[in-house]
């Protein structure tokens, strides 16, 4: 038996709240793991892993704290694997990976941040090798800079233009009106988004995500305890995962690494970018969308501007629909990483449960894709296939 063939998604739970001035982050990190086990029909006396990145707070990289915060006695297994936007992504696949072992059979998957009215913990850390050369001497002192640079590199290689680019944050924006909890729900045009202060050019502010506080978990568990449930299960197809560095200055800005991840998930899943109802893709900034885009196959590489054009991305009759709830560009970035509300949208997709107005119809096969660190240069990807349980 393969891998993937040992688990499934059986919950899921996004935290409504986009402004929590009055919640802990270990109070945000609970309410999601009782969302996402209540959606399961499972409860926490039922987990018995449990993995979350470094935005949770405390001892062990979180879960030591975290699994006493929330009264987990029963944990066989855990993991604090951090890999920023894509650590959610990478937790499913390691859960899969730790069931199909039989270290555990319930495994809970959290996140939470509080960036728009607290402290976001794990912010600083130390001092990176390379910050007195990049920093210092050449200027480029934070995660906007970095994928500015991306983004001018690809206009000038490929032709790209600002106003392809704004077409992702319009439909990101039109989708985030049919969601009552989104952070931003005001329809834009091309022309609002170009029009919008620059940030680091060539990047707008509206080419940019929200900061917002907030959650999500996930509950991944085997196939047995899966019988057990009265819920719809979402399939995991096929996983990837990959980095990407710098090469001593000798690289090129205008790919990621998801052309390994993306890859190595489709050849698992035994599918190809064609059998893809739905994508949720993190969307840090709108050149992020597009690079990825090209680096997972839907287009060819420089051919991003283009491809999302006439609407391309907009659910539900789009081209490719992708964040149907407003991604991290207008719905949610929580604890600025957005990889946990993209596998929640995408397996509200696969139920049938997403918001009617950007349900995609016949949805059977989702990919989430999730990245962490600079774009273009040092980074890592996790790519994960997903699908409809009678798919």
């Amino acid at each position: 038996m393969k891998a993937n063939d040992a688990a499934v998604i059986v919950g899921a739970y996004e935290h409504p709240g986009r402004e929590l001035p009055d919640k802990s982050l270990a109070q945000i990190h609970a309410e999601v793991a009782l969302g996402a086990l209540a959606d399961a029909g499972l409860t926490l006396g039922d987990v018995d892993g449990f993995f979350c990145g470094h935005d949770a707070p405390g001892y062990g990289g979180g879960w030591v704290s975290m699994a006493e915060y929330l009264g987990l006695r029963n944990l066989t297994y855990m993991d604090s694997t951090e890999s920023g936007g894509a650590s959610p992504i990478y937790h499913v696949s390691h859960a899969v990976a730790a069931i199909a072992a039989g270290k555990c059979s319930v495994a809970l998957i959290t996140l939470a941040g509080k960036p728009r009215t607290g402290i976001q913990p794990g912010g600083g850390g130390p001092v990176r090798p390379e910050d007195s050369f990049e920093g210092a001497i050449f200027g480029v002192t934070g995660l906007v800079s970095s994928y500015a640079l991306a983004a001018q590199r690809h206009m000038y290689e490929f032709g790209t233009t600002s106003e392809q680019l704004a077409e992702i944050k319009v439909a990101a924006t039109k989708h985030a009106a049919h969601n009552p909890h989104a952070f931003l729900r005001k329809v834009m045009t091309v022309e609002e988004v170009v029009n919008s202060p620059l940030v680091a050019d060539p990047l707008h502010r509206a080419d940019c995500c929200l900061v917002t506080d907030g959650g999500g978990a996930i509950v991944v568990v085997s196939k047995e305890v899966a019988r057990t449930l009265d819920r719809r299960a979402v399939k995991i197809l096929g996983q990837g995962e990959a980095a990407k560095l710098t090469n001593g200055g000798q690289l090129d800005l205008t790919y990621t690494s998801a052309v390994q991840s993306g890859p190595a998930a489709f050849e698992q899943a035994g599918l190809t970018v064609r059998d893809i109802d739905y994508v949720s893709i993190y969307d840090s900034f709108t050149i992020t969308v597009l690079m990825i885009l090209e680096d997972l196959g839907f287009c060819e590489k420089g051919q991003g501007g283009k491809f999302v054009l006439d609407d391309a991305l907009v659910a539900p009759h789009g081209r490719l629909p992708f964040n149907t709830d407003g991604g991290g560009l207008s719905n949610n970035h929580p604890g600025h990483r957005g990889g946990v509300t993209k596998i929640i949208e995408a397996v509200r997709q696969l139920r049938g449960e997403a918001n009617p107005g950007v349900q995609v119809p016949d949805c059977e096969v989702a990919l989430v894709h999730g990245n962490g660190g600079d774009l273009g240069t040092r980074m890592r990807s996790a790519t994960m296939i997903l699908g409809r349980e009678d798919a």
